[in-house]
């Protein structure tokens, strides 16, 4: 039988199937049909346009007289990829309608809308939604490899400099010696230089490295899902499609999705459109939702229908590569003190270059058997190149030196050590910045809930009316009251209650507050929660966030459709303004006089003071009469005239140590402020619990404020007592965005704390942002510097401690680089000016730049924070990177090098008995001794014992023995290679005892008393003077 024939018996028995079947089909299923009928009917047409009968002399086969025609779709889910890629990205609410809904959509990709799909159990659906439409991952661009760094690094101007230098003295020295003798000199430089390109390409290799893990590691956000009906935690990166995701305030939208079912839900879509407006979603105009949109308002379930690249934020993201090239701060003002050292090297050097050049031309220097080097036209045009290429070898290696390429590096590589120990410690900084900005910070904001205190609520009181209920005395309430409060607590939350089974435990999940409020529901008064919800339907949400601190529900019980009840929950003074009666445990209703309001108000003043959190609930019957447009929900929903049901006191203690933790910012100079939403009692309760507030400081004396009243001050009233205020209570996120200003203007470094997304603002503002990463919402995190991923305030004071220690770490590395600078320069300009010859080659002045540079780097900027950072001022804004103790430190150091190697270069011969290579071979040895012997001074800045605490730091003893190690190979193996001569014990003894000399040196000098005014703000002062005058 032909292909045609086939398709066509095929249509024909499916449209046998659908004429039997379509009586039995709902409508939306017989659509569904229609359609898989059309393509299938349609494939088997083209495949017999495809293949024509070709005419041979093969033997035909006898056919059967009948065909089955069997369908095998390509997957196993009644709709592609393409059609919702397309249903959403275009929002085609015309078609989404033709498809049956939302519902129907889900049913295509075989999910239940209320329990989600069946991925708890089974993860071989998961890998079927996996292979039918791809993983909620992004293509990035390929990372940057270890010869990219490489390359980098061959491309600095002196290095390029010095390979041209390299590459004529080898050519020149192979041509005048032969290969044997002639490569030494040019390819002794060519190691050198090879050898500090690697080990610079490898630290920025692996700072590079680290960066993409911290990546991986911000970027994976715990996201909500309902799986095989449980509501569970998991990965961005697990999300597949057909999934069904719980969305809150705060949080950033994880795949393109259609809306399921939800209340009042406003999504900010500035990231993908630019528009500031917020946009509101709903299942009946504007279901569409949009990865990496965040959530401005409301709260909603949605159905994931595109994940990964098949999203417009996957399309944009695949193209943006994460720039690790941020440049902080401080490192700008080392590239500013690079550049100013750097060109007084080349001013140096140039010197150099010219005298030598001048030296060498005016016949004043001698060859190694003491005959003039230049002799007019007699002298071979090689030699003349020979002894120019070595002459500007030197001149350029002068410059190497002199530039210290080791800060930017040192920076790198503390702020990468930093960056990984403080991931050990509960930190991770999402802004290099931020590192280095924490240690001179001056003021602390902190929220209290969850930083200061362990965010794991449970309600230990509840008032009903004027009287108090014991958790096992639910059973004397009023069955009519004790049926009002689970609803108000069932229906007015964004939190769940699951049981998988009669004999499993009950699975409750949410923030602390409303997990503690259900908790206490199920437990105490035996709430079914899934009977109150089928109960009900909700007419309207007011969802919760921190500017009006209480949400509201109107709702219809099924059994009585006329009557609307709406139920309010939240800040518990706030409930009660809105109240005018209250119920008693009997159930009566009793009018609510100012006498009563006042007795509440001390009963919430009572908790309040013991660090309980008040929570109000409060009920209103709305009548048939106010029903005249049952439409407007949002107007029925009243803020007054409410009868007030109960008064919950949560229980939220305060984290163990943080007390210690507090005490250690103020003992370092660390203001901490506590701004809270909670009520002004409960707030004094727990900063004083916390050593915030002490115990003689309140209200009167200025240390404790409210929002309003800090809102309301003047200007000038608020910069006259912002540093006053201790604590901040009943404010809102524009409170705290005001105070981190006023602070600011007060010179201070704020460093503040934020959770929610309102408080995205302060978080910018503020110097650091320290979002927290357990209860910070999407939007707090991408608007801070670094995450606290434990919402401890005790991670905060360890932040602070490592940006003290990077600022520490870097400025020790500074006087120890420039001791080597101002040595290395002197020596080399006097010795090439009097005796026309520079001590230290090429090659040794390389190996004494990979020393102080790389390795050194290596060294002091991997310290550990100590207690004694805890025990200094914070650093200001405007004090200098080298400060008076470090001038103090670093110039009799430099001066007795210098002292100390000039006298060897003029006196060496008769002091040792030796020649001139063994001379310089002690010069070379002893200044590079006396570097390693300064690494020492250099780990503490201050204090006279330089080795508290060294055992500690495994890295700095392994890389001064490697150091010594090295330059034992350099002088004694390396003879050619480094231009040196064997030196006897007796010779290693002398450098080793000059070299330790540095050691007594730098313990009498940290005696010296140094002002606290920088030494160069007297010269600008004079110079103002001078202009004035």
């Amino acid at each position: 039988m032909s292909t045609t024939l086939h398709a066509k018996l095929g249509c024909i028995e499916i449209g046998l199937l659908l004429a039997v079947r379509k009586s039995t089909l709902s409508k939306h299923q017989r659509k569904w049909l229609s359609a898989f009928a059309t393509i299938y009917c349609s494939r088997a047409f083209n495949i017999s346009s495809l293949s024509k009968p070709k005419f041979t002399n093969t033997k035909i086969p006898r056919s059967p007289s009948y065909a089955t025609l069997t369908v095998e779709p390509d997957n196993e889910f009644e709709i592609d990829q393409t059609t919702l890629t397309d249903l959403v990205k275009e929002k085609r609410l015309n078609q989404l309608r033709e498809l049956g809904g939302v519902e129907e959509i889900a049913s295509a990709l075989k999910t239940d809308a209320e329990h989600g799909i069946h991925g708890y159990g089974d993860p071989q659906d998961i890998a079927k939604r996996v292979e039918a439409f791809g993983s909620n991952t992004y293509m990035k661009p390929p990372a940057k490899g270890f010869f990219h760094f490489v390359w980098e690094a061959f491309k600095d101007l002196t290095i390029i400099i010095l390979l041209g230098c390299a590459a004529l003295s080898l050519g020149l020295g192979i041509k005048v010696h032969g290969l044997k003798e002639g490569w030494i000199d040019g390819g002794s430089i060519f190691i050198a230089i090879i050898l500090v390109i690697s080990v610079s390409a490898v630290s920025n290799y692996r700072q590079n490295r680290q960066f993409d893990k911290l990546s991986k590691v911000s970027d994976n956000v715990q996201i909500e899902a309902v799986r095989g009906g449980r509501r569970q935690q998991i990965s961005i990166f697990d999300i597949v499609v057909g999934e069904v995701i719980c969305l809150k305030i705060g949080d950033q939208v994880p795949a393109d999705g259609l809306f399921l079912d939800g209340h009042s839900l406003q999504v900010d879509e500035s990231s993908m459109t630019g528009e500031s407006d917020h946009v509101e979603i709903n299942q009946t105009q504007n279901p569409f939702l949009f990865s990496g949109t965040k959530v401005a308002d409301g709260y909603a379930r949605m159905l994931v229908t595109s994940v990964g690249m098949n999203t417009t934020w996957g399309e944009m993201m695949s193209q943006i590569s994460r720039d690790t090239n941020e440049q902080t701060p401080l490192q700008a003002r080392l590239n500013k003190l690079t550049s100013s050292i750097g060109k007084v090297g080349l001013v140096v050097a140039f010197l150099v270059l010219i005298v030598l050049l001048v030296r060498y031309f005016t016949g004043n220097t001698q060859d190694e058997n003491g005959n003039q080097e230049y002799n007019g036209s007699k002298t071979k045009v090689d030699d003349i190149l020979n002894a120019v290429v070595e002459i500007v070898a030197a001149a350029v290696t002068i410059v190497v030196v002199a530039i210290p390429e080791g800060l930017p590096l040192a920076v790198t590589l503390t702020l990468a050590y930093s960056m990984k120990r403080m991931m050990v410690d509960k930190a991770m900084v999402r802004k290099l910045s931020a590192c280095e900005t924490m240690g001179s910070a001056t003021v602390i904001c902190t929220d209290k809930t969850g930083t200061l205190t362990m965010n794991e609520m449970k309600v230990t009181k509840f008032w009903l009316g004027e009287e108090p209920v014991a958790e096992e005395a639910f059973s004397s309430i009023s069955p009519y009251v004790l049926n009002l409060i689970q609803e108000g607590v069932a229906l007015n939350t964004t939190g769940s209650v699951y049981r998988p089974s009669t004999d499993s435990e009950i699975e409750i999940s949410g923030s602390p507050t409303e997990k503690a409020i259900l908790s206490w529901a199920v437990h105490g008064s035996k709430m079914d929660m899934q009977k109150v919800v089928k109960s009900c339907s909700i007419l309207y949400v007011e969802a919760f966030n921190s500017q009006k601190k209480r949400s509201g529900v109107l709702m219809k019980r099924k059994a009585d459709n006329n009557t609307i009840q709406a139920h309010w929950k939240g800040a518990a003074e706030m409930i009660l303004a809105m109240c005018t009666s209250y119920y008693n445990a009997s159930g009566l209703v009793i009018n609510m006089d100012d006498n009563a309001k006042m007795r509440f108000e001390q009963i919430i003043q009572g908790m309040a003071a013991s660090s309980l959190r008040c929570i109000a609930f409060a009920h209103k019957e709305i009548p048939a009469e106010e029903q005249v447009d049952e439409r407007d929900h949002k107007a029925l929903l009243k803020e007054d005239g409410m009868t007030l049901l109960g008064l919950a006191g949560l229980k939220d203690p305060c984290r163990p140590g943080v007390k210690e933790a507090v005490g250690d910012c103020q003992y370092a100079g660390v203001n901490v402020k506590m701004i809270t939403g909670d009520n002004v009692f409960t707030a004094k309760a727990i900063a004083t619990e916390c050593g915030i507030l002490k115990p003689n400081q309140d209200m009167f004396s200025g240390a404790v404020v409210e929002g309003v009243q800090f809102r309301n001050y003047t200007p000038e009233e608020r910069m006259l007592k912002v540093e006053k205020i201790c604590v901040m209570a009943r404010s809102s996120p524009f409170d705290k965005l005001l105070m981190v200003q006023c602070l600011k203007q007060k010179g201070h470094v704020v460093a503040v704390t934020g959770d929610g997304t309102n408080d995205a603002p302060a978080l910018k503002e503020a110097d650091i942002g320290l979002s927290m990463g357990i209860q910070g919402t999407e939007v707090a995190k991408e608007s801070s510097d670094i995450v606290i991923m434990d919402d401890n305030f005790a991670s905060v004071a360890t932040v602070l401690k490592w940006g003290r220690c990077v600022y520490n770490n870097i400025q020790k590395f500074i006087q120890f680089q420039l001791t080597v600078n101002v040595a290395a320069l002197v020596i080399n300009f006097v010795a090439a000016v009097s005796a026309g010859e520079v001590p230290l080659t090429a090659v040794q002045l390389l190996w004494v730049n990979l020393i102080m540079d790389t390795l050194g780097a290596l060294a002091l900027a991997t310290e550990k924070p100590t207690k004694e950072l805890m025990e200094k001022k914070p650093v200001g804004r405007t004090e200098p990177l080298i400060t008076n103790i470090m001038w103090r430190n670093l110039l009799p150091q430099a001066l007795y090098q210098i002292a100390i190697l000039l006298t060897l270069q003029f006196r060496g011969k008769s002091i040792f008995g030796v020649d001139d290579k063994v001379k310089d071979t002690l010069i070379f040895n002893t200044f590079v001794l006396c570097q390693v012997f300064n690494e020492f001074n250099a780990r503490k800045l201050e204090k006279k014992n330089v080795f508290k605490g060294i055992h500690t730091n495994k890295l700095f003893l392994g890389i001064i023995a490697v150091t010594i190690l090295l330059q034992v190979v350099m002088v004694e193996f390396l003879k050619k290679f480094a231009d040196t001569e064997r030196l006897n014990w007796g010779q290693w003894g002398a450098c080793i005892g000059i070299a330790a000399v540095s050691w007594p040196i730098g313990c009498v000098v940290k005696s010296i008393p140094v002002p606290e005014k920088p030494i160069f703000s007297y010269l600008k002062m004079k110079k103002h003077k001078k202009n004035s005058i």
